[in-house]
């Protein structure tokens, strides 16, 4: 770099004379003084003042200036974040992985006190949650489009966009909340009258669902309060949330399922029950640490709660095409059920315990897929594609082994593992070939999950619902055609899983990889979010 001659010396410092003392005692509004920019140097006075010069107004939803709002908090442009690494990779994923769990031992752990009710109750309460995924489902319409918009306002280091983003999130989830949890407390009978179960059963899985969904405010706050901590980088509050629900869940169902302390016996309305007062704990939780101020979302203050439509609809564009994957997914599934009926009696009791496994087994994908969404998010926010490249491939490599691990054992243990659940030969021979099939497909699962997550992250959630909805029904429909004309079982029913996920993967990892390659090559540029700040 040439040297400053004398007159550009004599320039700078009169520079300097006439905007030190105005910046001195402006210190508060530089971004070298902004936590979220430690580490950055803006040394000159001339530089920080074309940073406070670029930076745009603060204001609220009605237009009002925000007293006590440093410009600082939204400056465009890229930000000083902490470098990619492993460890940031894993510190966001591992609670992620044991709040998923935490999620499913809620379910373990009501069906294990309603068991002994009867036979009829864990049927209702089996059947009334296929429905209650179909809730968390078009909630995910929300979730997952408040994760993507949270991490890149993060990643480009403006919090005050990221806090108002959060504060639209969970205003548009309430909204959309309370019609989905009218129309399905009102259809409630006629949606469980299709399934055709016994006249015990259906009144079982009536008032299961009838109760979730009398209480699915708490269930929409739960989900869509932990999706802008986790969008943010925070995965441990959310963690702590379910740790909560879990112990609420634990102590109501059982005072409520079997009417303890002098509280009546309310069976499966106890258990409905029980897990709504954890996740109404557990949503009051989150929602009080983020309005106190201390965690990477802030709520404090009574400003951006006015619903934004500007905001819905970029929240809707990402989250309802993932929205329609899942409910794709689990409609394919559930078809699956009739399909393996064909088979018989033992199949159907081998595949439930086929099923449980395989959620287990998913547990580190998902962790690190949803890990990878906010990672890639922050990344491409803060135009930084090489680090979303780098987390993907971390992310990848756990994620790889983790499924290895688990479809190494699942492979060698199959015939142990059906062993704990049923003493029926047929029940033990069906699961243990299904079991096999599934293991060989657990390392495809993990690239699917990790390259679909980090495609949501960089704003595409388009070719996850084209990909993984037609691979889904394309294995359905291969299972139906192995069974009803070729008499195959339950193992072929999974492997036809593993012949459709194996290229799907492989597709889906080819497409993110060329989408980040257009960020790297300035080909793609993040989609302007200005419009939430306002």
């Amino acid at each position: 770099m040439r040297g400053e001659t004398e007159e550009e010396r004599v320039d700078r410092t009169a520079i300097d004379d006439i905007f030190g003392p105005v910046m001195a005692t402006n210190e508060d509004a530089f971004l070298s003084k902004d936590p979220s920019f430690q580490g950055a140097i803006s040394p000159e006075p001339l530089t920080q003042l074309e940073v406070v010069a670029r930076a745009p107004q603060t204001t609220d939803a009605d237009g009002r200036h925000q007293a006590g709002v440093s410009a600082a908090d939204d400056v465009p442009g890229p930000a000083v974040i902490e470098p990619m690494t492993q460890r940031r990779v894993l510190t966001l994923a591992t609670p992620i992985i044991g709040e998923n769990l935490l999620q499913t031992l809620v379910g373990a752990v009501d069906t294990f006190m309603v068991a002994r009710l009867g036979a009829a109750a864990v049927a209702g309460v089996g059947i009334g949650f296929e429905l209650v995924f179909f809730i968390i489902s078009i909630l995910s319409a929300i979730d997952i489009g408040a994760t993507v918009l949270v991490s890149q306002a993060i990643g480009a280091s403006q919090r005050q966009r990221a806090n108002q983003l959060a504060r639209q999130a969970i205003v548009w989830g309430v909204l959309l909340g309370i019609p989905v949890s009218i129309g399905m407390f009102v259809a409630a009978p006629t949606l469980i009258g299709l399934f055709g179960a016994a006249p015990d059963v259906t009144a079982a899985a009536t008032t299961y669902l009838q109760v979730t969904a009398a209480t699915s405010i708490a269930l929409f706050l739960s989900f869509v309060c932990g999706a802008v901590l986790r969008g943010a980088g925070d995965s441990r509050t959310p963690l702590q949330a379910a740790i909560l629900a879990n112990v609420v869940n634990v102590i109501v169902a059982y005072v409520l399922i079997f009417g303890h302390f002098g509280l009546p016996a309310l069976g499966v309305a106890g258990s409905a029950l029980g897990a709504a007062a954890g996740r109404s704990l557990g949503a009051v939780y989150m929602l009080v640490m983020m309005a106190r101020g201390g965690k990477a979302i802030s709520l404090g203050g009574s400003w951006g709660w006015r619903p934004q439509f500007t905001t819905a609809r970029q929240l809707l564009t990402l989250g309802v095409p993932a929205a329609m994957e899942q409910v794709l997914s689990s409609g394919a599934f559930m078809v699956l059920v009739g399909v393996v009926a064909l088979i018989g009696t033992h199949a159907l009791a081998a595949q439930q315990i086929t099923f449980t496994a395989l959620s287990l087994a998913f547990l580190p994908a998902f962790g690190f897929s949803i890990a990878a969404t906010a990672l890639v998010g922050q990344s491409i926010g803060a135009q930084v594609p090489a680090d979303a490249r780098k987390a993907t491939q971390i992310a990848l490599r756990w994620a790889l082994v983790w499924m290895g691990i688990g479809g190494l054992l699942a492979f060698l243990f199959s015939e142990r593992v059906m062993h704990v659940f049923s003493a029926d030969p047929a029940v033990i021979g069906a699961g243990t070939a299904a079991l096999r099939s599934l293991s060989a497909a657990l390392p495809f699962w993990a690239l699917w999950f990790v390259c679909s997550g980090s495609l949501r992250g960089s704003g595409d959630t388009r070719t996850p619902l084209l990909i993984g909805a037609s691979t889904m029904w394309l294995s359905v429909l291969i299972a139906w055609i192995a069974v009803r004309w070729f008499g195959a079982g339950l193992g072929m029913v999974w492997f036809a899983f593993f012949l459709t996920t194996a290229p799907a993967s492989l597709l889906m990892w080819w497409v993110y990889r060329r989408r980040i390659a257009e960020f790297e090559q300035g080909r793609r540029q993040i989609l302007d979010l200005s419009a939430t700040a306002h």
